[in-house]
């Protein structure tokens, strides 16, 4: 093995955790950024074998389409550089001199003496440590910037692609894609960091810090993420998702949870703080301090995630929320559990279970922010997961067991998520949501995707 390999390897390996220091603002390019009026989107779509979501942008140059997990609690975006090879007209290198290279959270210097420089193989280069979320490999590789492409919008339909020239990522063996989806290419991480995607994008063109999310279900119909906007968002049959939004602080947790830790810097992940739950309008019994996040050790609160198929409960809040659910579909709906299929615990026949505007007609689950009035309602569209396989066909509920010593108390999955808006104003801190958007009679599917003449 190559004397600067094994240099490598030990460094990874050997020292658990490395801290480095706070990201200031990141700034590569030297000429002002072109005027633009209309904020950026890319289409979301949902991975029926893994339960996962990619976001579709173009890099390189010439361009070329990417599918990559979407990760809403991801630091930075990363992309596999070997698989076929890494061409383009633009890519660059970072210095490990250079002024942006220890504030883009970089520890290592990379040097390359037994291969053909390029965009995996550079000397003096800054180096990454790109991690799957999923599985918790790290990797470690050369940061680059290149060209991103994403279409513009009005709001309503499709512009040109506008192309953000200093695109900051790192390089990634195939082998850290892992349990994505299947024609995945990487990661697009949309975390709280000055280098995650839309924090990049807005900054180079003048946007304002603010990006929602409207994730489908559909096997066949994409949703949208919309990226410095706070809108308007409009859906067929023509309606603003923008309006009529709730809106509670975003929390950070102080404690990271990457392998990787950084000194100082707060983790990536979007926390919002969960006060109390209600099952069919009646508060349900839990241990207050789990909902908040411990300071020291980071435990605690409320996550949303875009990697959790389904939302996660720590084990005593688990208990609590299945056992009111169950009371309550048996009182005021008079549903009987049948047997439950992994991997939930409650589940009730499909032929016993009504239809309504939005979804399986059941107890309707509250979640409370900071007060009575401010909650997120998950509906039966969302709290209910369709099971129908070898003779079986049940809706059962979609939570499942975090474990009693689980990091956050309650992780809020994909699933939750799906035909909700979900705008993260990253300018004033709070996230705006909508609940079900089946109620106003859209869904994250019916954006227009058809491009239109606008500029």
């Amino acid at each position: 093995m190559p004397l600067h390999v094994l240099v490598l390897v030990l460094f990874l390996f050997l020292i658990p955790i490395i801290t480095v220091t706070p990201s200031p603002t990141l700034s590569l390019s030297t000429s002002p950024p072109p005027p633009l009026s209309l904020p950026l989107l890319a289409p979301i779509r949902k991975d029926h074998t893994t339960l996962r979501y990619t976001l579709s942008a173009y890099l390189k140059t010439p361009p070329q389409r990417l599918d990559l997990l979407l990760h809403l609690g991801g630091r930075f975006s990363w992309v596999d550089c070997y698989s076929g090879g890494y061409s383009s007209a633009t890519y660059r290198n970072i210095p490990c001199n250079f002024s942006v290279c220890v504030p883009l959270d970089s520890l290592a210097c990379g040097y390359c003496y037994d291969r053909p420089a390029g965009p995996t193989c550079s000397n003096d280069t800054c180096e990454y440590f790109p991690e799957n979320p999923i599985n918790r490999k790290v990797g470690l590789e050369n940061a680059l910037v290149d060209a991103l492409g994403l279409p513009s919008t009005d709001g309503s339909s499709l512009g040109r692609v506008e192309v953000v020239p200093d695109f900051l990522f790192s390089c990634a063996k195939a082998d850290l894609l892992a349990e994505f989806p299947k024609g995945t290419s990487g990661l697009a991480a949309l975390g709280f960091s000055n280098v995650s995607l839309p924090e990049l994008v807005t900054e180079a063109l003048s946007l304002p810090r603010c990006f929602a999310l409207c994730m489908s279900g559909s096997r066949s119909a994409a949703g949208v993420a919309f990226v410095g906007t706070a809108g308007p968002y409009n859906f067929i049959p023509g309606i603003d998702l923008s309006k009529g939004l709730t809106y509670t602080p975003i929390l950070l947790n102080p404690q990271g949870d990457t392998v990787i830790t950084y000194a100082r810097e707060p983790a990536a992940e979007y926390y919002v703080g969960l006060t109390a739950v209600r099952v069919n309008g009646k508060a349900v019994p839990l241990n207050a301090t789990l909902l908040a996040i411990d300071q020291e050790s980071g435990r605690g609160g409320t996550m949303i995630s875009t990697v959790l198929p389904y939302t996660a409960l720590q084990t005593s809040i688990y208990r609590a929320v299945t056992e009111a659910f169950a009371r309550e579909a048996s009182a005021a709906f008079h549903l009987p559990a049948t047997r439950p299929v992994k991997p939930f615990s409650l589940c009730y026949s499909a032929g016993d279970v009504a239809s309504t505007r939005a979804g399986p007609a059941v107890p309707a689950i509250d979640l409370v922010m900071q007060s009575e009035d401010v909650f997120w309602r998950v509906s039966g569209a969302n709290s209910m997961v369709r099971i129908t396989r070898k003779g079986t066909d049940v809706w059962c509920l979609g939570v499942v067991d975090g474990g009693a010593e689980a990091r956050a108390a309650v992780v809020i999955g994909g699933h939750q998520m799906e035909d909700n808006l979900l705008q993260f104003d990253l300018g004033s801190m709070r996230l705006g949501f909508s609940s079900s958007v089946l109620l106003r009679g859209t869904t994250c599917a019916d954006f227009n995707f058809t491009t239109s003449d606008h500029t």
